[in-house]
C-alpha cells in the first residue's frame, strides 16, 4: 500500500537554524556563532534577566494562581500594559478608546493573526515588505492569504545606507489599500532605521495614498535602551490619525525567547468598530492556537506594572544595548586597525541586534568553511555573538576574506 506521504518533497532548511546547527556540530575551538538573534553575555552565554528571575519567584509564591485557560484574546492586564508600552501612556488613541491589544504567540503569532485578519476579514490582499526584510515575513503573509507579495526598496548596497529615494518612489507607486509592513525600530536585517524626518515623509505618503500600516516591533527598548525612543515612529503615525496594526514581541527585550510572549495592538479611527474586530480576531485565534500561554505574559505584566521591577527592567535593557554598542565599536575598530579594504563605519551607524556587513555569499562561505565564523549568506551577523575574547579573531577572519574573495564593499 502506497503511503499517503509518498509524494512529499523535502523542503529546504531554514537558514538561520541550519547555520546554528552547523555551529553546534563544529568541533573547532575557535568557532564563533553570529547566526541566531538572541542576546549573549560577554561569556557567550544566554542571560536570564535578573528582573525576570524576581518576577518568576513572586509568581511561584502566589498561591492564587492556577493553570486554567486564559480567554481566547489573552490576559487582559498584559495586553493593556503591552499596548500602553508601545503607544505611550499619553496616547490619544488610548485616551479615546480607539486602541486594543490581543495576546499572541510572540511577534510571529502577532503577525500571522494580524495578517489573517487583514486578508480574510478586511479584504486587504496586497502587502509590501522592505528589501531586504526578516526572513519569515513573506512566508507569514503568504500563508495568511495575501495574494500579492511585493517589495519596496530599502537598502543601498553601494553606500550601506537606506535607499530612501527608492523607498519613497515605491510607496508612491503602491496601489491604494496596500498593506505596508514597517519595522518599528532596529530594522532586521540591516540595523538601519529612518530618521525622524524620513518617518514623517513615510507617514505623509501612507496617509495621502490611503495605504495601511502594519508595524513589526521586536526590539523596543533593546535597540537604544530607551523604550520610548524606540517607539517614536509608531507614536508619530498614531498622532497623524492613521489606523494600524502593531506586532509586538517580548522575546528580545525580556529574554523570553521560548515563552512566546506577544501582543497584537490595533489602532482604529472609530471605536465603534472594535467589538466586531475583537469577535473576528477571536475566531482567527480559535482556529490557530485557541488560547495563549500564561507564564510569559504574567511575567511581562508584573514587570511593566510594578514600579520597582519596571526600573530594574530599564536597567537590564540598558545593559544589553550598551554591550551591543561596545561590540559594534570593537569590531569596527579592529577592522580599521587591520586596514581591511572598504569602509566600516556602517557597523556603528546601525542599531539593534544585527549588522548588515556587506559581505557577499562567497565571502560568507569562506568565513564559514575556513574560519568557522558562522553567519547568514546575506552577510547579516548577530552582534551579540561577539565578545572581547573573539572580536579580534572575527575581524582578522573578515580581513583575510575581504582581501582574498571579491568584495562588494
Amino acid at each position: 500500500m502506497t503511503s499517503f506521504f509518498a509524494n512529499t518533497t523535502e523542503a529546504p532548511p531554514i537558514e538561520v537554524f541550519h547555520m546554528n546547527k552547523l555551529y553546534l556540530d563544529s568541533t573547532d575551538p575557535n568557532k564563533v556563532n553570529l547566526t541566531i538573534g538572541a542576546y549573549r553575555t560577554e561569556e557567550g552565554k544566554p542571560w536570564v534577566l535578573p528582573v525576570v528571575r524576581e518576577a518568576e519567584r513572586r509568581l511561584a509564591n502566589d498561591e492564587t494562581l492556577n493553570h486554567e485557560y486564559f480567554p481566547v484574546l489573552g490576559f487582559d492586564p498584559f495586553t493593556k500594559a503591552a499596548t500602553e508600552l508601545v503607544l505611550g501612556v499619553d496616547s490619544v488613541a488610548l485616551k479615546e478608546g480607539r486602541a486594543i491589544g490581543v495576546q499572541c504567540l510572540s511577534g510571529t503569532g502577532s503577525l500571522r493573526a494580524g495578517a489573517e485578519f487583514l486578508a480574510n476579514v478586511a479584504g486587504l490582499k496586497t502587502v509590501y515588505v522592505s528589501d531586504p526584510t526578516w526572513g519569515n515575513h513573506n512566508l507569514v503573509f503568504k500563508n495568511a492569504g495575501f495574494q500579492s507579495l511585493n517589495k519596496y526598496r530599502y537598502w543601498d548596497t553601494a553606500n550601506r545606507q537606506i535607499n530612501f529615494e527608492g523607498l519613497v518612489e515605491d510607496l508612491e507607486n503602491a496601489p491604494e489599500r496596500a498593506v505596508i509592513l514597517l519595522h518599528g525600530c532596529a530594522h532586521n536585517p540591516t540595523g538601519m532605521d529612518p530618521t525622524k524626518e524620513q518617518w514623517h515623509k513615510i507617514a505623509e505618503i501612507v496617509k495621502r495614498r490611503n495605504l495601511f500600516t502594519f508595524f513589526d516591533i521586536a526590539y523596543q527598548g533593546f535597540a537604544s535602551g530607551d523604550p520610548d525612543a524606540d517607539a517614536y515612529a509608531i507614536r508619530y503615525f498614531v498622532d497623524q490619525g492613521l489606523e494600524m496594526l502593531v506586532a509586538q514581541s517580548f522575546a528580545k527585550n525580556f529574554g523570553l525567547y521560548n515563552e512566546r510572549v506577544g501582543n497584537l495592538a490595533l489602532v482604529v479611527s472609530d471605536s465603534k468598530t472594535l467589538p466586531a474586530i475583537r469577535s473576528q480576531l477571536s475566531l482567527i485565534i480559535r482556529g490557530n492556537w485557541s488560547n495563549p500561554p500564561a507564564h510569559g505574559a504574567r511575567i511581562v505584566h508584573l514587570v511593566l506594572t510594578d514600579p520597582e521591577l519596571r526600573k530594574q527592567w530599564f536597567d537590564a535593557i540598558r545593559v544589553m544595548s550598551s554591550r551591543i554598542r561596545e561590540m559594534r565599536a570593537a569590531l569596527r575598530g579592529n577592522l580599521e586597525k587591520l586596514g581591511t579594504p572598504g569602509k566600516w563605519d556602517h557597523i556603528t551607524q546601525q542599531i539593534g541586534m544585527f549588522s548588515y556587513t556587506g559581505l557577499n555569499p562567497q565571502q560568507v562561505d569562506n568565513l564559514v568553511k575556513q574560519h568557522k565564523v558562522f553567519l547568514l549568506k546575506d552577510g547579516r551577523i548577530s552582534i551579540s555573538g561577539l565578545n572581547t575574547k573573539n572580536v579580534e579573531y572575527v575581524a582578522k577572519a573578515i580581513d583575510e576574506t575581504v582581501r582574498n574573495i571579491q568584495s562588494h564593499i
